[in-house]
């Protein structure tokens, strides 16, 4: 059997960790190996028990959840995934930890089953975004102008100014069925869900959003989200 994914809390509210940790227990294949009520806590955390995913909620104390995010992000000694929780009241915050390199977003109010699944998918190294989340991310990313929220971008011209051109090449070299699957990423859609929707195997589909992510040089599948939307590259349902 494989070793379960291993889970740091990460929540100012004991109830809400208590909740999170019941949850989680219920399934084998995850382990809740700690908890921490603050962002200062979650760093020292994160470097002591080495967890493969970190359930971040963002209001804290001492530190917040985007700061405590970028620490960990940074540290070369820790692998973990971050997974953002959300009430979703203020969208500014999830740009911010876009940009400090969360691999998901997940709202509080989700239901437990997709607790689960998310954090098996940013264990998987699968990020993600929840579909109700996507919209808001992807709005305020536009809108915040073309410098913010990216990370790494597929071809800047001098100044840091997107290069069309470069871009479009990139979108230009990908295969009907690799267009279609970053079409679905960009709608939120999980690799399980593009799978089903697609009738494909999720190796299959995996495979696909890998050459996605290194034909347009982006880091993962929430950078993919940003450039569908900013190229028109969205397909509706």
């Amino acid at each position: 059997m494989p070793e379960p994914v291993r889970v740091l809390l990460v929540d100012d509210q004991a109830l809400v960790r208590a909740g999170f940790a019941t949850i989680l227990a219920a399934h084998p294949d995850v382990s809740v190996v700690g908890e921490a009520a603050t962002g200062a806590d979650a760093v020292s955390e994160a470097r002591r028990l080495r967890p493969d995913v970190v359930c971040m909620d963002v209001q804290m104390p001492d530190m917040d959840g985007l700061e405590a995010t970028r620490r960990i992000v940074a540290d070369p000694e820790v692998t973990a995934g971050i997974l953002i929780l959300t009430t979703f009241h203020r969208d500014d915050y999830l740009v911010e930890a876009l940009r400090a390199g969360a691999m998901g977003f997940l709202l509080k109010n989700s239901r437990p089953a997709q607790l689960v699944d998310a954090v098996r998918s940013v264990a998987a190294g699968d990020a993600l975004l929840a579909p109700e989340v996507t919209r808001a991310v992807i709005e305020r990313a536009l809108v915040a102008g073309p410098s913010s929220a990216r990370g790494a971008r597929v071809g800047r011209a001098p100044g840091g100014a997107p290069d069309a051109g470069t871009a479009s090449a990139a979108v230009a070299s990908l295969t009907e069925r690799e267009l279609e699957v970053l079409g679905l990423v960009a709608r939120g859609l999980s690799n399980d869900e593009i799978a089903a929707e697609l009738v494909l195997g999720r190796a299959t589909v995996k495979t696909h959003v890998s050459n996605v992510l290194m034909k347009l040089a982006l880091r993962d599948r929430v950078q993919a989200v940003v450039f569908a939307h900013e190229h028109g590259v969205i397909t509706h349902p």
